[in-house]
């Protein structure tokens, strides 16, 4: 038998970190029942609901919730009390106990189990074990890396993917600029494919191969973002150029991998010029359609997002326009190819990823707050 019967978290949760799992996962240990409440405001960028659902991956035996409370943020104004009140008590299951524990590391927890006649239990007492905060988190992600959980980690990471026709040096430039960060190159799974596929490379293809390399790509990306050492990730290639390859193996385009495709896009496009050599490596059309898809690619990316005279201009496509539009629009995403040597690609894309590694990525300001002990 735990010491409560329900306990009480409450907060922005924007995002999620290591202090907020602490709180949570105390009032799990002490408390039969444990409802988690994320209350939003309509200014901030990250959904109420998807925090709602890394906090429910992180802590599946808690009941987690989110409302909209756009009520100002002043400790010291009993009638700014009564509207977060009124949002959270809406929030609780009528079916549940009441709530007889309210946990929280600020001291606005004493008003608070004050408001619900119940008793406040303090987890680490102004963040001495857990340094930090959903502030500091949004200032500097990289700084406060350790304290995201993998989904928050996942969201932060910018995605750079470096593609092209075929010997066009992707995967070098790939391999070459992931190392150079220190990172592991999120690896093309559609040319394991071609070699272990039924058949091997010069068998027909069909539509679901390529739903299957889509996929398996795109989970491949997703895992190594949740684990990536830092806010960047370096694919070569991803399921934008699995669309281009099934144009060209099948006759005709496949809307579920273009959907696919237009649901994931990255930060910036690095698209590897067709000016080097070609080599045939026993698995390659061949050079003599090399520039036709090369100029395919061209013209996709194009119509994707904007091409960048300077790979360093890429920071003015960050900030607001990452967000997506009211009406779902999605915001267009910047590319640049790169020719020359080895040496002189790496160059290049490390001017234009430097910058994007050092932005984080964009979230709105909440409310602003007044009073002390700001949640």
């Amino acid at each position: 038998m735990r010491e409560f019967a329900h306990g009480l978290v409450i907060g922005k949760f924007y995002p999620p970190h290591a202090g907020h799992l602490q709180l949570v996962r105390t009032a799990l240990a002490r408390c039969e029942r444990v409802t988690v409440e994320v209350l939003a405001s309509t200014r901030e960028s990250i959904p109420a609901a998807l925090r709602a659902d890394w906090l429910r991956a992180e802590a599946p035996g808690a009941r987690v919730v989110h409302g909209l409370d756009d009520a100002p943020v002043d400790y010291a104004d009993p009638h700014a009390w009564d509207e977060h009140v009124k949002v959270m008590r809406a929030l609780l299951d009528p079916d549940d106990p009441p709530v007889d524990a309210v946990l929280t590391s600020d001291r606005y927890g004493v008003e608070l189990a004050r408001r619900f006649d119940a008793t406040w239990v303090q987890v680490d007492p102004d963040r001495r074990n857990l340094p930090v905060s959903g502030s500091a988190v949004r200032a500097d992600p990289a700084a406060h890396w350790w304290a995201l959980p993998a989904a928050v980690r996942s969201w932060y990471v910018r995605r750079v993917v470096v593609l092209g026709a075929e010997s066009t040096g992707s995967t070098t430039l790939a391999s070459d600029l992931a190392g150079h960060l220190g990172l592991d190159p999120v690896l093309e799974f559609g040319r394991e494919w071609s070699v272990d596929r039924p058949g091997g490379p010069t068998a027909p293809w069909h539509t679901a191969e390529f739903d299957l390399v889509a996929r398996e790509q795109a989970r491949r990306e997703d895992d190594a973002a949740a684990t990536a050492p830092m806010p960047l990730l370096v694919c070569d290639t991803d399921v934008l150029a699995t669309t281009l390859w099934h144009e060209r193996y099948v006759g005709h385009r496949s809307p579920g991998v273009e959907a696919l495709a237009a649901a994931r896009r990255p930060d910036l496009y690095v698209l590897t010029g067709d000016e080097i050599p070609f080599v045939q490596d026993g698995t390659r059309d061949g050079e003599h359609v090399r520039h036709a898809m090369q100029d395919r690619f061209r013209e996709v990316l194009a119509a994707t997002g904007p091409h960048l005279a300077d790979p360093a201009d890429v920071v003015r496509h960050l900030g607001p326009a990452e967000l997506s539009s009211p009406d779902g629009d999605r915001p267009g995403v910047p590319w640049f190819e790169v020719r020359g040597d080895r040496a002189t690609r790496l160059a290049v894309a490390l001017a234009a990823v430097g910058p994007l590694l050092t932005t984080p990525r964009y979230v709105a300001d909440p409310l602003p707050q007044a009073g002390t002990d700001a949640f």
